[in-house]
């Protein structure tokens, strides 16, 4: 572990901090700031020649301001002549515009990844993208964690029986998703069959059930304005749920997210700290679970050249446990 380096720039580090407690090393000093016209001024503050660096930066909160911010860093490390420079994007922004859904629109995602690309990252980690064949836009190797395990696990110890539980897909998008969840926490699958009707979506229908009575997890990739997922929230409970929990890897919370998260009849909102959350986002019934064990360990093989996939089987035996 003598080569292994972790820095951060200043989109999330707590999370940083919490990651090298995890590794037990100290967090590498670098200088990340404003010049006074603006522009992102970067200076490591010490010696990275021949050394394994990992740079803690997700895309979120100020995305473009965050994003610029990792691209500078890069290529400080880059002509420092670090060893690999290996880029961990807890939350990869712009993930979304994956795709040409209508004419004359970007695949921003394809461009962010060239951009991380092009600025000298060896290699990416990062965590439920909002859609896996990103990984596909890099001519690197990107390294693809999931935190169900994590939420997996808080849900599973709420105590609740398997036939008291329904887990809800909020869209068809994530079916694939909430059957995963299934298969860790138990209960049955229910999906919500979500019509879009220009800028406004309708939660038709629920495939799936019995409801009445019954416990509903509401598992999702990202909280983002909350509308899909409060909707889903607002029908199981229309249709007779006891009790409705959400979870999510992502809590965007962006727009009036968080007046609609208030306004819907939820016992828990369980989100992960790959986005750090200002007081003002803070809900009584919101629970933060960490994922920075995960991503420490995930940086820990990578530095020692060891098989992520057992990694992978791992997480599932402790979501299960």
């Amino acid at each position: 572990m003598n080569e292994l380096m972790v820095f951060s720039g200043r989109s999330n580090p707590e999370l940083a901090v919490k990651i090298c407690n995890y590794l037990k090393i100290e967090q590498g000093k670098i200088l990340v700031d404003q010049f006074p016209d603006g522009e992102t001024r970067c200076k490591i503050e010490e010696d990275v020649r021949g050394e394994d660096v990992f740079i803690i930066q997700p895309t979120c909160t100020n995305v473009n301001q965050y994003l610029m911010e990792l691209l500078i860093m890069i290529d400080s490390f880059k002509r420092a002549s670090a060893k690999r420079i290996t880029v961990v994007m807890p939350y990869y922004g712009y993930a979304r515009q994956d795709r040409k859904d209508e004419g004359r629109v970007p695949i921003t995602a394809k461009l962010v990844a060239n951009l991380i690309t092009r600025a000298g990252a060896d290699r990416v980690l990062t965590m439920d993208l909002h859609a896996a064949q990103i990984q596909g836009f890099f001519d690197i190797p990107v390294d693809h964690l999931t935190a169900a395990p994590v939420l997996d696990t808080f849900f599973r110890n709420l105590g609740y029986s398997s036939d008291e539980v329904l887990v809800v897909s909020p869209d068809e998008g994530s079916i694939k998703r909430a059957a995963e969840h299934v298969g860790t926490i138990g209960g049955s699958l229910a999906i919500i069959d979500k019509r879009r009707y220009g800028n406004r979506v309708e939660q038709a229908n629920l495939i799936g059930g019995p409801i009445d009575g019954k416990v509903c997890f509401i598992l999702d990739d990202l909280i983002s304005t909350a509308s899909s997922i409060c909707g889903a929230a607002r029908l199981v409970h229309h249709l007779g749920a006891r009790k409705i929990y959400i979870g999510a890897t992502h809590g965007v919370f962006c727009g009036n997210a968080i007046e609609q998260l208030s306004n819907t009849p939820l016992e828990c909102i369980a989100v992960t700290d790959t986005i750090p959350l200002p007081p003002e986002k803070m809900l009584p019934n919101m629970t933060i679970l960490s994922v920075a064990p995960l991503i420490g360990e995930a940086i820990r093989r990578i530095h020692i050249h060891e098989s992520l996939s057992k990694l992978f089987k791992e997480m599932a035996i402790w979501s299960t446990a």
